[in-house]
């Protein structure tokens, strides 16, 4: 039997690579992002849909979820990536600016989540795949509002996954290192960190240029969502090594490896 997925934030990088993995594979994929017609082409296949759907707006949410069942009849799996960066020293982030990072990386895949649960739960079955980052396990110095968005993710999925296995709904984790796509930060400022920051962001974009695309990731989602094992975390792109790092070496090594 043909099974669905949806996909938010399907336009570029993580999103449009995975989309496309799983149209590749057969599935029928409701592709979805605030501005669909920036989706490509290949969102033309006859097993693709491409959706508008803003992750911040119940309403529009609502709407693609009824379209996905009304175009395939069901939602099997659904891959939470859609989200933005936010980096800078933390005494230069408004709450305004704090706020708005977190309707879109906690609060959306929250929303999208609960909109799709019934049919999961009706069903008996279902995949949740909540896409966070190796710094959803490590904070790392000025990207400390990515961080937290992340590791508040990582949170909701662990405590999630407990809640609905009874329903027969998994819930994964995906964790990336870094990404070579069109994905950046947007950095504030606070002049008394000025010459730390910019170091770390020039260190952060040479490490972005160097990194793999998204192609793995892609694989790495596809794998979790079709691995019926409870397994929660799910690692790709270095990230296996960065956390390796992380719980081997003392700290004062850590801190010199990351500054």
């Amino acid at each position: 039997m043909t099974r669905t997925v949806i996909v938010t934030g399907s336009a570029r990088g993580i999103g449009e690579a995975t989309a496309r993995l799983f149209a590749i594979k057969g599935w029928q994929v409701a592709a979805t992002a605030r501005d669909p017609s920036a989706i490509g082409a290949w969102a033309q296949a006859p097993n693709v849909a491409a959706m508008q759907m803003d992750v911040t707006d119940s309403e529009s949410i609502r709407k693609a979820v009824e379209e996905t069942k009304r175009r395939f009849g069901t939602v099997d799996v659904l891959v939470n990536n859609a989200g933005t960066g936010l980096a800078g020293p933390v005494e230069g982030v408004t709450k305004e600016e704090f706020t708005s990072l977190f309707d879109l990386n906690l609060l959306g895949p929250v929303a999208v989540t609960q909109a799709v649960l019934p049919v999961m739960r009706q069903q008996a079955s279902g995949v949740i795949v909540n896409v966070s980052s190796a710094v959803g396990r490590v904070g790392l110095p000025f990207l400390a509002p990515y961080c937290a968005s992340k590791y508040a993710l990582e949170g909701l999925s662990e405590a999630m996954a407990f809640e609905l296995a009874p329903f027969g709904v998994r819930v994964k984790l995906i964790e990336p290192g870094g990404v070579k796509t069109g994905f950046e930060h947007r950095w504030t400022e606070s002049p008394p960190y000025a010459k730390a920051a910019s170091a770390a962001r020039d260190r952060y974009s040479a490490g972005s240029r160097k990194a793999a695309g998204p192609e793995a990731v892609a694989e790495a989602i596809f794998r979790a969502a079709t691995d019926d094992k409870p397994r929660l975390r799910y690692t790709a792109n270095g990230a296996g090594w960065i956390l390796a790092l992380n719980r081997l070496l003392p700290q004062a090594a850590w801190r010199i490896l990351v500054t």
